[in-house]
């Protein structure tokens, strides 16, 4: 369990992405959270549902919309990615994604993305 301590100090004090693996209920979650409330990102934390991102048009809970980019988006919104800047997103479950959602969070964890309905990419603001 100290290894896992000093492990968690070491990853907090990077930028880096963190891929936290591990079956159900062994404690990611918890790992995620030590991490960033001893890091320098400790202000902003997002963990939404990853059931929600599935059922709406194209991840734009993950990834915000444009006004216009499907039916009901009435205005321009941001997505987590977008709103975690500079923060934490913790992203739980991600094999419930579907695989084109997968793949686009991949560029998110790239530190690019692009709102749905713009071809633009927004990049992030800590790089």
């Amino acid at each position: 369990m100290l290894k896992v301590y000093d492990l968690i100090d070491k990853v907090a004090q990077s930028k880096a992405s963190v891929l936290i693996t591990g079956p159900s209920g062994t404690g990611k979650e918890l790992i995620a959270k030590a991490i960033h409330y001893e890091s320098l990102r400790k202000d902003s934390l997002s963990s939404p549902s990853i059931a929600a991102p599935c059922r709406n048009p194209f991840g734009s809970e993950l990834f915000g919309h444009e006004k216009g980019a499907f039916t009901g988006a009435i205005a321009m919104k941001k997505g987590r990615f977008e709103l975690a800047d500079g923060g934490t997103l913790f992203l739980d479950e991600i094999g419930d994604m579907s695989p084109p959602l997968q793949v686009k969070t991949r560029s998110g964890s790239c530190r690019k993305w692009s709102l749905n309905g713009s071809a633009e990419p927004r990049p992030s603001k800590s790089m």
